[in-house]
């Protein structure tokens, strides 16, 4: 029995020296930021990976960008089951296609404020984190919203009812959807690839936020800028591997998601909205912080094209994601956003 006892202590210790040592061996955090052009990555992301976290956490990182790596749609976070990198930032609609569960978060015609967007977000994160555990092996450690999602045009719009028989870039099949039941035709491109697109007539709109469409060169190749959020958000988020995540130690799992949520999270959604107004700003030839103004046309807002977005979202867009998730999906959605902004998917 004793001789039992020994060989039990000795294999609990073997296996102790075991996880210490996985546990030391995260000295290193291999990062992909969003897109390297905008604030949030230039701002947030990039200071908080190259200097807060080897300062307070003691981990070295190396960072790069969605540019640079040039994976589409949920190939780079598929990466990072393979060891590839550790953390991942990106945009949500970008890997629905391996995850439609995720698309619940961000639908268009939700809510065309920050203060609502935020609620939704509340009330979702923990279905969000379900579905990113599930079908990635990822932790999710933040989300944070681009400006809201606006259409800049190369062509003559006067409002939505112009959209029929046009091209527009969409970034995920929500406003693909979206677009779809104005009777217009959706396009899936990176965000990078549309300033070219747009030049070329390859499409004759496209959706993004109004500060990231300035700062991206859209304004350069559109005439026309559509203020009303048709494209939701496009939340980005950041997940860490559940590999990397399970060999830190409980402290430094606390450590990072307090200064994730202080440092990178707060002070993203706190520049949102600003971004929004400045944006539109900048493209529309007022007072512009972020450089030179641009002289695009500002399409204005009438309430009756508030309502039709609400409507194509009821009527067509929710309808389309029953179809690709399962009813507990639907219920979820219901019982968190629905909730919160007072609509039901039947």
């Amino acid at each position: 029995m004793k001789l039992k006892m020994k060989i039990a202590a000795i294999l609990c210790l073997g296996l102790a020296f075991s996880c210490a040592q996985a546990i030391a061996e995260v000295d290193k955090l291999r990062v992909v930021g969003t897109w390297s052009s905008l604030t949030l990555f230039k701002n947030f992301e990039k200071p908080f990976w190259t200097e807060t976290v080897p300062q307070e956490l003691g981990i070295e990182t190396t960072m790069t960008s969605l540019g640079q790596v040039k994976l589409k749609g949920p190939a780079v976070v598929r990466q990072m089951d393979m060891g590839v990198f550790d953390v991942v930032h990106t945009v949500a609609d970008y890997i629905v296609s391996d995850s439609p569960d995720l698309a619940g978060l961000d639908l268009p015609g939700v809510t065309t404020d920050i203060a609502t967007a935020k609620k939704t977000v509340e009330a979702y994160r923990p279905a969000l984190e379900k579905y990113l555990a599930r079908d990635f092996n990822v932790k999710l450690l933040s989300v944070v919203p681009y400006p809201a999602q606006v259409l800049f045009s190369r062509v003559e719009i006067g409002g939505l009812d112009d959209l029929k028989g046009k091209k527009i870039r969409a970034s995920g099949w929500t406003t693909s959807e979206f677009v779809t039941a104005l009777g217009a035709t959706g396009v899936t491109m990176s965000f990078s690839e549309v300033p070219q697109a747009l030049q070329r007539g390859v499409v004759d709109c496209a959706i993004t936020g109004s500060l990231s469409g300035y700062s991206a060169g859209w304004g350069e190749v559109s005439k026309y800028i559509y203020p009303l959020p048709v494209g939701g958000w496009d939340y980005t988020i950041g997940v860490i591997s559940m590999n990397t995540w399970d060999k830190l130690t409980k402290e430094q799992q606390d450590k990072l998601q307090a200064l994730i949520k202080d440092k990178l999270e707060t002070p993203g959604w706190a520049v949102t909205e600003k971004e929004t107004i400045e944006g539109v700003a900048c493209l529309t030839g007022k007072e512009c912080p972020h450089g030179d103004p641009q002289n695009l046309i500002e399409v204005p807002i009438t309430d009756d094209a508030r309502q039709k977005v609400q409507q194509v979202l009821v009527d067509s867009v929710l309808p389309a994601l029953a179809e690709k998730v399962d009813p507990e999906t639907i219920s979820t959605w219901n019982d968190t956003i629905g909730k919160v902004v007072g609509i039901q998917s039947k």
